[in-house]
């Protein structure tokens, strides 16, 4: 089963509305007493329907989860198409100049957690079956919303326990990003998923070296740390979509239900 509604963020994007969804196990309808881990994704538009997605291809979230019967609840939001940038100010955590863009990011990452963690989960645990524990809260993303997922494992790791970040924009203020990481109080059981595709290693200088110190970081950190690159992977939809056996694994790996 799946909802999906219309809602506004305005904090973010004054009254402009923007969907949200949420997938639920089928098996609920046969015992309304399950409860479920719950993955919150951005760039809710691209994960389940091709026709709602920006390049009419989605990651076909849904398929995977009816066809794996995967006992989880997901929610998403889809992002601002705020033709200035608008999904860019509001997936970056951090204030910073992009050169290549030719503009300066608003870094409103840290206001657009702050309603996905104070009005999206509460809403999402009071109307869908959640385990609505940290252990049972999980985030993923792709390209910035994979450094949003990133972001929201470690400042927000009182919320969520495990992250998926794939194709991580990470080279966007890399100073601020490492900082983060390095000074985080983050717990030790925290499971992190990340890669990139072998095809867009090239798309940015930095790139390689940054996916390389981010992953360091985050084994001297302790955490529990998945990093691949994707053979032939590709920054589209359809190279992710067929990541998500693999991160979901870890997403799942030693998770008590």
């Amino acid at each position: 089963m799946i909802d999906f509604w219309e809602i506004t963020i305005p904090e973010l994007s004054g009254d402009t509305p923007r969907r949200a969804y949420c997938y639920v196990p089928d098996s609920w309808q046969e015992d309304q007493a399950l409860r479920f881990p719950v993955l919150y994704m951005f760039d809710g538009h691209n994960v389940f329907f091709d026709d709602h997605a920006t390049y009419g291809k989605s990651w076909g979230m849904l398929e995977y989860l009816q066809e794996s019967e995967a006992p989880l609840v997901v929610a998403a939001v889809e992002c601002s198409h705020d033709p200035n940038h608008g999904r860019l100010h509001e997936y970056s955590p951090f204030v910073c100049q992009v050169d290549d863009l030719g503009c300066k990011l608003k870094g409103k990452g840290r206001i657009t957690m702050e309603w996905w963690i104070g009005q999206f989960k509460p809403f999402i645990d009071r109307h869908f079956p959640t385990l609505p524990d940290r252990e049972h809260t999980f985030i993923a993303g792709s390209s910035m919303g994979g450094l949003m997922s990133l972001y929201a494992v470690t400042k927000y790791n009182r919320v969520f326990s495990r992250a998926a970040a794939l194709s991580p924009s990470i080279w966007f203020a890399e100073d601020k990003l490492e900082k983060l990481l390095r000074t985080s109080r983050m717990s030790r059981d925290t499971v992190i998923y990340m890669d990139y595709g072998a095809n867009e290693l090239g798309f940015h200088p930095t790139m390689r070296k940054q996916f390389s110190v981010v992953t360091g970081i985050l084994l001297e950190r302790g955490i529990n740390l998945t990093s691949r690159i994707v053979p032939n992977g590709d920054h589209t939809e359809a190279s992710w979509e067929k990541q998500i056996p693999i991160f979901m694994e870890q997403l799942f790996y030693g998770l008590e239900l």
